[in-house]
């Protein structure tokens, strides 16, 4: 998924806090560069992007820079193994400080990204969550981006300069519209991390009360990352020559981030290499069909498949193979290669 989706659909979930898509679009595309995640064809959003992919089982998520190349997710996972476990991912950073109440953590992931002008593939954690205050519901988004501090761009209200934690930054001064409270600052990798704080729809929060916890939660973002996130499956098999290089764990419905139902999730894989920005393979579970009526193909792990070729780009999909269900698995590589992914993935 391109960075245009993304924002688009990430805008149209909560147009309440932004609310004006195409500029901040394009100031994105002039100021931070490209961020790509899990490309999904044949699929229709039905809410904020599940972007990118990540090693549950697999091979390392790491590189020359620990803190925009995370630490290994996970282990391989030995063919031998009577009964692989899913195994633990590795956010990149921790978040040392959220405001007391329930947290509804509504997406957890590592997006592949690159900076203005670059097509060399970077990879930066995102937390977005919903939490339920005493002075209400707020929408809290957390993450890295490529590019420096000095090129941020808000979606409403000029910027102004602010310290936190000893590094300087740049915040929103309209914490009280529609936007919320932003703010973008040089965290302890030298990279630039950009935390949103707004009301949910229906709530009213203080300008205040969202200045004072985007400030902490800002404050208590450290390196290396330690939290972590339970994906529904995970990735045995890799292609040589490519590597799990991020991971998206969201709850089912990331458009009600209030309703505090996040028993269902879904997961997603990118396979790919540090040289190419865009992944060679997409995994992930599906919450709508594939349109049209597939090949059938052979059994994966005892569950039936269809398979699709869109002009040489391949998907095959394993049915009802995690919490009732289906896996897709997509890229432009030989089918044959699909199908012994699908037979490494570790399925609960």
């Amino acid at each position: 998924m391109k960075l245009d989706t993304l924002i688009r659909d990430t805008f149209t979930a909560h147009e309440h806090l932004a609310p004006d898509a195409a500029a901040v679009l394009a100031s994105v595309h002039d100021e931070f560069g490209h961020r790509g995640g899990l490309r999904r064809p044949l699929a229709v959003a039905a809410s904020v992007a599940l972007v990118g992919g990540a090693a549950a089982a697999a091979a390392e998520l790491g590189g020359s820079d620990p803190a925009r190349h995370p630490a290994d997710a996970g282990s391989p996972v030995s063919s031998s193994a009577a009964a692989p476990r899913v195994q633990a991912l590795t956010m990149p950073f921790d978040l040392g400080w959220l405001p007391s109440g329930t947290v509804h953590y509504l997406a957890r992931r590592i997006n592949v990204g690159a900076a203005a002008g670059s097509h060399t593939p970077v990879f930066d954690g995102e937390y977005l969550m919903a939490i339920d205050t005493s002075s209400g519901t707020v929408v809290v988004d957390v993450q890295q981006l490529p590019g420096p501090v000095g090129e941020a761009r808000f979606k409403c209200g000029p910027g102004q300069a602010v310290t936190i934690d000893g590094r300087s930054g740049t915040e929103s001064a309209d914490a009280g519209g529609a936007c919320g409270y932003e703010v973008y600052f040089t965290d302890s990798a030298r990279g630039t991390m950009y935390v949103n704080v707004a009301a949910h729809h229906g709530d009213q929060v203080a300008a205040g009360d969202l200045v004072s916890i985007g400030r902490q939660v800002a404050g208590g973002v450290s390196f290396p990352g330690t939290a972590e996130v339970t994906p529904e499956f995970g990735v045995g098999y890799v292609p040589d020559g490519l590597r799990v290089r991020a991971f998206d764990v969201a709850a089912a419905d990331s458009t009600a981030p209030s309703a505090g139902d996040t028993s269902g999730t879904g997961t997603s894989y990118d396979l790919g290499d540090d040289a190419h920005l865009d992944g060679a393979v997409d995994i992930g579970s599906d919450f709508l069909p594939m349109p049209g009526q597939g090949t059938p193909g052979a059994d994966v792990q005892g569950r039936p498949t269809l398979s699709y070729d869109d002009d040489g780009y391949r998907t095959v999909v394993v049915k009802r193979a995690v919490d009732g269900r289906d896996v897709r698995l997509s890229g432009k590589v030989p089918l044959a290669e699909l199908y012994r992914i699908a037979d490494g993935l570790v399925l609960p």
